[in-house]
C-alpha cells in the first residue's frame, strides 16, 4: 500500500491524536502568523511615524543666505525644511503695540504711542520673521503658540504677499483674516503690502519692565522669506535653517553634506531627535519583540512536535515491525509520519489565518497603540501615525506555511532516525 494512503488512514483511525496534533499546530501557526503580522504593522507604523515626526536638525552659520538654505533643503535626506530671516520693520496704516511701562528717563507710554504713530510712525517697531514653513518653528510645533484664525505660512506662499500676525496686534487694530497691511522697511525706503492669512496667539506675556516695541511679543509678524528680504534691502541673512529628516541615522550623512556645502568653520549643527525617540523607538521595540517571538515559537514548536512524534513512534513499534517484515522501506515509514504531520499542518495554517484576520487588528492596537505625533516629547499632537494597520497578507501566510512544513519535516526526520535502526525480528520479539 502507498505510504501516503496509509498516512491518511492512520489519521482517520487515530482521531483523538490527530485532533491533539492539530491543536498544537494551530497554536504554533497562530503565534507565528501573529508575530509576522505584528512585525509588518510595526514597520508600517514606524514608516508613518518617520514621515509625520522625523528628526529636526538646526543649522546655523554666519553668512548663511536663503539660496544656500534652499540648497540644504534640497539634500537627499531632507523631506521638509524651514528658513528664518529676521528683520525690523515699521507699520503704515496701523498702530504697533507699545510698552505699558514708561521708559526710564523717557516719555510716557501715551507720548510714545503718539511717537509710534497711528499711520506713519513706529520705525522698526515690528519684528518681522521671514519663514518658509511656520509649522516647523518650535513655538508652533511644540504647541505653545497656536493659530487661532486662518493658517500659517507654508512653502506654497513663496513670492506671495501674505502675513500671520499676533492676536494682540489684531485686536488693537481690529484686523481679521483677509485684511491688507502695509509694512515698511526700517529705513522708510521700501514698502510691502501683505494680506493677513492667519492670526496666532503667543502665550508670552509682555515684559514687566520697559521694552522697545520690537521686543513685545504682540508686534511679531511672520511673512514669506521674499517679503522679509525685500524689507531688509535684499541683504538679510538666514538666522538658522531647520531641516527635517527621517531618522537619526541620516543625521551623519546630512552633517557631511552640510560641511561640504557650507564649510566646517563656524558651522553649528544641532540634532533634536527627542520626539523621534519617544515615538519611534517603542514601535521598533515591539517589532523586535515580534521577531523574537517568531524564532522562539518556531524552536519551541519544533521541540514539542518532535517529542509528540517520538512518542507516537514508540507506541507504534509493532506496526512498524510488521511493515518492515512485509518488506516496506524504512524511508517510506519516515515519509508516512512526515505526511501525517504535514497533513495536519496545512489546515492549521488556514485556521490560523482566519483567527488572525478576526483578532489581529485589536491585538495590534493593544500592543502598538495609537500614536498621534510627538505629544510625549512635549509637543502638541500633530498629524499622527494613526492606529496600526494589521492585515493578513498572502506572503505572510506563505511564510508561516513554509515554516510549518519545515517544522513537520524536522520533527519527524529527527525522531525517525530511530526507525533506521529497527530490525523486524527484534521489534516483533520485544512486543510479544
Amino acid at each position: 500500500m502507498n505510504f501516503v494512503k496509509r498516512a491518511g488512514m492512520s489519521l482517520g483511525v487515530r482521531r483523538s491524536r490527530t485532533a491533539a496534533l492539530l491543536a498544537i499546530f494551530l497554536v504554533v501557526c497562530t503565534l507565528l502568523l501573529g508575530g509576522f503580522l505584528l512585525q509588518a504593522a510595526a514597520a508600517r507604523q514606524e514608516a508613518d511615524a518617520q514621515r509625520a515626526i522625523g528628526v529636526d536638525v538646526t543649522v546655523r552659520k554666519e553668512g548663511l543666505s536663503p539660496a544656500l538654505a534652499d540648497r540644504l533643503g534640497a539634500l537627499g535626506p531632507v523631506h521638509r525644511y524651514n528658513t528664518e530671516v529676521p528683520v525690523r520693520a515699521g507699520a503704515r496704516g496701523f498702530t504697533p503695540l507699545v510698552s505699558r511701562v514708561p521708559e526710564p528717563g523717557g516719555a510716557s507710554p501715551e507720548h510714545e504711542q503718539e511717537h509710534e504713530g497711528d499711520g506713519d510712525g513706529g520705525k522698526g517697531a515690528l519684528s518681522v520673521h521671514g519663514v518658509r514653513d511656520s509649522g516647523m518653528l518650535l513655538p508652533f510645533s511644540y504647541g505653545s503658540t497656536r493659530i487661532t484664525a486662518g493658517r500659517g505660512i507654508s512653502s506654497g506662499d513663496t513670492g506671495r504677499g501674505v502675513a500671520v500676525i499676533e492676536q494682540r496686534l489684531a485686536d488693537q487694530n481690529h484686523l481679521e483674516v483677509g485684511d491688507t497691511l502695509r509694512v515698511r522697511s526700517a529705513d522708510d525706503e521700501r514698502t510691502a503690502a501683505v494680506t493677513v492669512v492667519g492670526v496666532f496667539q503667543d502665550p508670552t506675556q509682555d515684559p514687566a519692565t520697559w521694552a522697545p516695541a520690537h521686543r513685545l511679543p504682540g508686534n511679531t509678524l511672520y511673512v514669506p522669506v521674499d517679503i522679509a528680504r525685500k524689507l531688509g534691502g535684499g541683504a538679510a541673512t538666514v538666522s538658522e535653517a531647520v531641516l527635517r529628516i527621517g531618522s537619526p541615522d541620516q543625521a551623519r550623512q546630512l552633517h557631511a553634506a552640510a560641511e561640504k556645502l557650507l564649510g566646517g568653520d563656524g558651522l553649528e549643527f544641532r540634532v533634536n531627535d527627542k520626539a523621534y525617540r519617544d515615538q519611534v523607538q517603542p514601535i521598533q521595540r515591539v517589532g523586535a519583540f515580534a521577531g523574537l517571538i517568531v524564532w522562539v515559537i518556531a524552536l519551541a514548536g519544533t521541540l514539542i512536535l518532535g517529542l509528540v512524534v517520538m512518542l507516537q513512534i514508540r507506541e507504534r513499534r509493532f506496526e512498524l515491525g510488521v511493515l518492515l517484515a512485509m518488506g516496506e522501506k524504512k524511508w517510506k515509514l519516515i515519509g508516512q509520519h512526515a505526511v501525517e504531520v504535514a497533513a495536519v499542518a496545512l489546515p492549521a495554517v488556514a485556521l490560523a489565518a482566519l483567527a488572525c484576520s478576526l483578532g489581529g487588528q485589536s491585538t495590534g492596537e493593544a500592543l502598538l497603540g495609537h500614536r498621534s505625533g510627538p505629544a510625549s516629547a512635549g509637543r502638541a499632537p500633530q498629524a499622527g501615525t494613526g492606529p496600526p494597520t494589521v492585515r493578513v497578507e498572502p506572503a505572510d501566510v506563505g511564510r508561516v506555511a513554509g515554516i510549518a512544513l519545515g517544522i513537520s519535516l524536522v520533527s519527524t526526520v529527527v525522531p525517525g532516525i530511530g526507525i533506521l535502526r529497527l530490525h523486524p525480528r527484534s521489534v516483533l520479539t520485544d512486543t510479544e
